[in-house]
C-alpha cells in the first residue's frame, strides 16, 4: 500500500466532516457570557432594569457583566468599546442617551457581537431587537388625562426632558396632543431640565408658582418624569395650592405609587414595564442565539396609574412583572 492514498484520504476527510455536523454543539444556554451596560442606575428606574436583566439570566441561563454610565454618553461609549474586546454572545445596552452612543452601538454590531436595546431605539444601528414604551404615546396621554381632568381647557405647566432622544419623545408627544386636540388650554410655564442641574423640577415649580399666584393660573403641571412630578407635588403642597393644581409623571415604581397613594398633587403616573424590557431583551437573545427569529421591535405595556388602581395592593411595584399586572386587574393603557 502506498504512504500516501489520495483517495483514502478524501474518504477519511468526508467521514470527518459528516461525524462533525452530527455531533450537536457543545454551547448550551448556561455557557452563554452575556454584558450589559446600562445607561444609568441610581434611581428605581435603573435599578429596575438591572434586576430584570439579573432574573432572565437565571432563569434562562448564561452569566451577566455590568457596566453602569450614569446618564454619560461618553463614559457608555468607552465601556461599549471594552465590551468589544470581551466578545460577549450578546450585548445588552439601555442607553444613556440613544444618539450619543450611536457611533458606538455601530462599532459593536460591526464587529459581529449581537446587540439587543432595552427602554429605547439606537437609530442607525442594526441592532437585534429594540424593547422600549411608547414614549411620544404616553406624552399625549398625560395631556389627555389633564385636559380630561380639567375639562378641555385652562392653563398649564410643563416641565421637559430633551437631554435624551427617547426622553424628548414625551414632550413632543404633550405638545403635539395640546396642538392637535387642545386649542383651548394654554401652557403659561414651561421649563426644560438640563445636565447643568442648576435649577431644580422643584425651583422650577416654585417659579411657575410665583409667576402664576392666583387661583385659576395655573391648572395643572405636566412633567416628563415622576421625579419632576414629585417634586412639584412638594411645592404646590408647601404653597397652599394642593387644592387648585396637580402634576403627572411618567415611569411608575414604589416612590411615585406612594405618593399617589398619600393624595399629594401628583395624581397620575404612566407606569412603564421595566423589569419587562429588560426581560425580554434576554429572552431575545436566547431565542436568537439559538437560531430563531425574533422581532426587530417590541412595544412594552404601560398603565395609567391614580389612586383608584393602587387600593388595597400589596406590592404594586411588581407589577411590570409579566402575568402581574393582569392580577392587581390593570389592563394597559398603552
Amino acid at each position: 500500500m502506498k504512504l500516501f492514498d489520495a483517495k483514502f484520504f478524501k474518504l477519511c476527510l468526508v467521514l470527518i466532516m459528516a461525524t462533525a455536523l452530527c455531533i450537536p454543539s457543545m454551547v448550551t444556554a448556561k455557557d452563554y457570557k452575556f454584558a450589559c451596560s446600562l445607561g444609568w442606575m441610581e434611581n428605581e428606574s435603573g435599578q429596575r432594569q438591572r434586576f430584570g436583566f439579573e432574573a432572565a439570566v437565571k432563569e434562562l441561563g448564561g452569566t451577566i457583566t455590568f457596566t453602569d454610565a450614569n446618564y454619560d454618553p461618553k463614559k457608555q461609549s468607552d465601556q461599549i468599546e471594552a465590551f468589544i474586546k470581551m466578545k460577549p454572545d450578546a450585548l445588552f445596552i439601555t442607553p444613556s442617551d440613544p444618539a450619543g452612543i450611536t457611533p458606538a452601538v455601530k462599532r459593536a454590531v460591526a464587529a459581529g457581537i449581537p446587540v439587543f436595546i432595552a427602554d429605547a431605539i439606537v437609530a442607525g444601528a442594526d441592532c437585534v431587537t429594540s424593547v422600549l414604551s411608547n414614549d411620544f404615546g404616553m406624552g399625549m396621554y398625560g395631556i389627555d388625562w389633564i385636559a380630561k381632568r380639567i375639562g378641555g381647557k385652562g392653563k398649564i405647566g410643563i416641565i421637559d426632558l430633551p437631554v435624551n432622544e427617547s426622553w424628548d419623545l414625551r414632550g413632543q408627544g404633550a405638545m403635539w396632543a395640546l396642538k392637535s386636540k387642545y386649542p383651548d388650554i394654554e401652557v403659561v410655564a414651561k421649563w426644560s431640565w438640563d445636565s447643568t442641574g442648576a435649577v431644580t423640577p422643584r425651583q422650577a415649580v416654585d417659579n411657575m408658582l410665583t409667576a402664576n399666584p392666583k387661583k385659576g393660573d395655573l391648572d395643572a403641571i405636566w412633567c416628563a418624569w415622576d421625579g419632576a412630578a414629585m417634586e412639584g407635588a412638594l411645592a404646590i403642597k408647601a404653597a397652599g395650592r394642593a387644592d387648585e393644581i396637580v402634576t403627572t409623571g411618567i415611569d411608575g415604581g414604589k416612590a411615585a405609587f406612594d405618593f399617589i397613594k398619600q393624595d399629594t398633587p401628583f395624581k397620575m403616573t404612566l407606569a412603564q414595564s421595566i423589569y419587562t424590557m429588560s426581560y425580554l431583551t434576554v429572552y431575545y437573545a436566547h431565542k436568537y442565539l439559538a437560531g430563531e427569529q425574533v422581532p426587530r421591535t417590541v412595544i412594552a405595556p404601560v398603565f395609567g396609574i391614580t389612586k383608584d388602581e393602587l387600593k388595597g395592593i400589596k406590592n404594586p411595584e411588581d407589577y411590570d412583572i409579566p402575568g402581574v399586572a393582569a392580577k392587581f386587574g390593570w389592563t394597559r393603557t398603552l
